[in-house]
């Protein structure tokens, strides 16, 4: 049935129970896009898809582990929920806070969240606080705040978050009738790459996949914590929903990465930038610049020779474009022209005589 929410369609695999109250606003679901266009451009000789998670509620992948954090706040009689985030977290908490009837806190780093994100969060009426401080220091006061017993943390250190983001996995799964053999996904604080490779597991342990995909995160370089091995006090990139210093889901990303004999790296500003703008102008699918990071990872793993003829990839794209459009305005590369109204004045312009 479309349009059920992912409890619903998954529950069998989701801790849920008849007196968990669904939060749905009908998440998951989104499409599983054939790429050939990238694949021609690029002369790669292998199958890939895109998976679309910015046609979610809220616009981002956030939305299927929001889901069932606040059912479950709800469950446990929780009145406030409350996160830090980088952008699409508190969009999505919310949304959901409201459509649950509840009060939402969300500490932000100080102007350096995507100005759509920040609408998000105003418009559903969340208290929206500015930390001076980066992503790192607002979960810091989070986890404080967490001991009180009003509040219920919805960052991905709540463990109902990776449960509900799981369900991406088995959507995938659904679509292919089969695991697919590479799985390229952006890395920020490292939630959703440890919630495909768990929710892999268990469809294939249900008998529901004969094999398990390799799992590429891609960070970009100047927040790449994983892949240098030590924490980034001050991360900066352009990609607002990756910019994180300390990776609440570090040590389980790193056991995906292993585990899948996997891999972790890095792409720089321009080169996510650039698969943001091919992206787009090449299958018509517009994302958030960290979204782009996988499809910049995909790139040059290509390049370097790592993805085997006839090989099926996933990339996940985690997030709408109109979540930062001043940026894609900036990386379209191209200004509208300002004419008379006339038809010889659009004719002149397009140099058509």
């Amino acid at each position: 049935m479309r349009g059920q929410g992912i409890i619903r369609k998954y529950k069998e695999f989701l801790p849920v129970n008849e007196n968990t109250p669904i939060i749905s606003i009908n998440e998951g679901n989104t499409p599983l896009i054939y790429s050939n266009n990238i694949t021609n451009h690029i002369s790669g000789n292998f199958n890939l898809y895109i998976k679309f998670e910015g046609l979610n509620p809220t616009a981002s992948f956030k939305d299927r582990g929001m889901t069932l954090a606040v059912s479950k706040a709800v469950e446990n009689g929780a009145k406030v929920i409350v996160c830090a985030s980088t952008g699409n977290t508190s969009a999505s908490a919310a949304a959901y806070a409201a459509r649950a009837g509840i009060k939402c806190v969300v500490l932000i780093p100080e102007g350096k969240i995507a100005y759509g994100k920040m609408a998000q969060a105003l418009i559903h009426g969340a208290i929206t606080l500015e930390i001076r401080g980066n992503f790192d220091d607002a979960l810091l006061l989070v986890r404080e705040l967490g001991k009180r017993e009003e509040f219920e943390i919805v960052n991905s250190i709540n463990p109902y978050r990776i449960q509900g983001q799981k369900t991406g996995a088995f959507e995938i799964c659904d679509s292919l009738e089969s695991a697919p053999d590479m799985h390229f996904l952006p890395v920020g604080n490292a939630g959703n790459i440890t919630s495909y490779w768990m929710g892999y597991n268990e469809y294939k342990k249900a008998g529901k996949i004969k094999s398990l995909p390799k799992m590429m995160g891609w960070q970009a370089e100047g927040a790449a914590p994983i892949v240098r091995g030590h924490v980034i006090k001050n991360p900066e990139t352009i990609a607002s929903a990756i910019r994180i210093g300390n990776p609440a889901s570090w040590q389980l990303a790193n056991n995906a990465i292993k585990e899948s004999e996997g891999a972790i790296d890095s792409v720089t500003d321009e080169e996510l930038l650039d698969a943001q703008r091919m992206l787009a102008r090449m299958e018509g699918i517009f994302v958030e610049p960290a979204s782009a990071t996988g499809i910049a990872g995909l790139l040059k793993s290509n390049d370097n020779g790592q993805i085997p003829p006839g090989t099926t990839v996933v990339v996940t794209v985690t997030g709408h474009g109109l979540k930062d459009p001043e940026i894609a305005v900036e990386n379209s590369k191209v200004k509208s022209v300002v004419i008379n109204p006339d038809i010889s004045s659009v004719l002149n312009t397009l140099e058509i005589t």
